[in-house]
C-alpha cells in the first residue's frame, strides 16, 4: 500500500470511531417525564405550600428561616437569579424553587441526587443553581449584614458589649478558624489536606459579643494554619496599615496604663499588638490563670458562633 493509501485508512478509521463515539453518547432521553410534571407535582406546588398555610413551624425547620424571612430574602435576590424564560419546550425554574433548594442543600447537606427526587431537578441542572444562587445571596446581603466597623464609635459599642457581657476590657472581637470539609479537587494532591486528616478549606472569622459575624475570610486551603490564614487575609494587613480607624489605647478598669484595644485569639495564633492570646504552659501564677480564664471566656464567643451556624446549617457540620 502507499503511503496514501495508509493515510485515506487512518482517516477513514477515526471518522467512523468519531461516529460511534457519537451515537454512544447521543441523549436518550431529552427530559424524564417525571420531571416534567414538577410544575403539577413539585416540591413547592404540593408541600411547601401546604406547610406555609397550614404548619410555619416545620416550614421554618425545612429552610432554616421562617416564611416572612424567606420572602425577604427572595425579594433582594430574585432579580440575580431571574434570567431564564419560558419556552414551547418547558417552563423555567421559578426563584422561589432555585433558593428553596438552595436553602435546602445549605440546611441538610444532602447530594444533589438526592434533592433532585425531592425537587424534580436534574443533577445538572441543581449544580449550576446552587453556585448561583450562594453568589446572589452574598451579593445581596454582604454591605448591610455582613460590614466591618470603620468609625471610633463604633468599635468602642463593640468594646463596650464584650466589657459589659464578657467582663473583658478593651476587646474588639473574637478571631479563629473553622476547616469546612470537602471533597479534594482533581491533581491537588495534599494541597488542601489539614492536621484532622481531611481536605478542607478555612473558614477565618471574627465576631462581635452578640454573636455576630463582624469579619469573614473563606477560600484558603487546609493545609495552612489558622496563623498562616491570618496573616495572608485582609484583616491582618488592615491592623498593620492602621487602615481600619482603630480607637486610641484606653485606660483598663482601676489602671493607670494605657492599653490598646485588641483581638482575642488561642494558642494557634502569633502575639502582634492588636493580637491578644492566653499564657502558654501549665502552672502559671494566680494573676496569669485569672487572665486566661477571661480571655477564653470572651475567645470562645467565635467557637460558639461555629457551632450555630453548623447547627443551623449541616453543609458545615462536617468541619466542626
Amino acid at each position: 500500500m502507499s503511503s496514501r493509501q495508509i493515510a485515506a485508512a487512518v482517516v477513514t478509521y477515526l471518522i467512523k470511531k468519531r461516529k460511534e463515539k457519537k451515537e454512544k453518547n447521543k441523549r436518550k432521553i431529552w427530559v424524564r417525564k417525571w420531571i416534567q410534571r414538577r410544575a403539577t407535582l413539585g416540591l413547592h406546588e404540593k408541600l411547601l405550600n401546604e406547610l406555609r398555610m397550614e404548619d410555619l413551624q416545620q416550614l421554618k425547620n425545612f429552610l432554616r428561616m421562617s416564611a416572612k424571612d424567606f420572602d425577604f430574602l427572595l425579594g433582594l435576590v430574585k432579580e440575580k437569579i431571574l434570567y431564564k424564560k419560558d419556552t414551547k419546550m418547558r417552563q423555567a425554574i421559578r426563584p422561589e424553587e432555585r433558593l428553596s433548594l438552595t436553602l435546602r442543600f445549605l440546611a441538610t447537606s444532602d447530594s444533589y441526587h438526592s434533592l433532585m427526587y425531592l425537587y424534580r431537578i436534574p443533577v445538572c441542572t441543581i449544580a449550576r443553581i446552587v453556585p448561583e444562587c450562594c453568589a446572589a445571596i452574598v451579593e445581596a446581603l454582604k454591605k448591610e449584614y455582613l460590614k466591618v466597623p470603620n468609625t471610633q464609635e463604633e468599635w468602642i459599642r463593640i468594646a463596650k458589649d464584650f466589657e459589659n457581657i464578657w467582663n473583658f476590657p478593651n476587646c474588639l472581637g473574637a478571631l479563629d478558624g473553622k476547616h469546612v470539609v470537602m471533597q479534594a479537587p482533581p491533581c491537588s494532591g495534599s494541597y488542601y489536606f489539614n492536621y484532622k486528616g481531611t481536605h478542607s478549606i478555612v473558614l477565618m472569622a471574627w465576631a462581635d459579643a452578640n454573636y455576630k459575624f463582624i469579619y469573614v475570610d473563606v477560600g484558603c486551603n487546609g493545609r495552612i494554619s489558622d496563623s498562616g490564614v491570618y496573616n495572608m487575609c485582609s484583616l491582618s494587613t488592615a491592623l498593620e496599615n492602621n487602615t481600619v480607624n482603630l480607637p486610641p489605647p484606653q485606660q483598663l478598669p482601676g489602671m493607670k496604663n494605657f492599653s490598646p484595644f485588641v483581638f482575642v485569639a488561642d494558642d494557634a495564633f502569633a502575639m502582634k499588638p492588636n493580637l491578644l492570646k492566653p499564657y502558654p504552659f501549665k502552672n502559671q501564677p494566680g494573676p496569669n490563670r485569672v487572665f486566661n480564664y477571661r480571655l477564653s471566656r470572651a475567645r470562645r464567643i467565635i467557637e460558639n458562633v461555629f457551632g450555630i451556624i453548623a447547627n443551623r446549617f449541616r453543609v458545615l457540620t462536617f468541619g466542626y
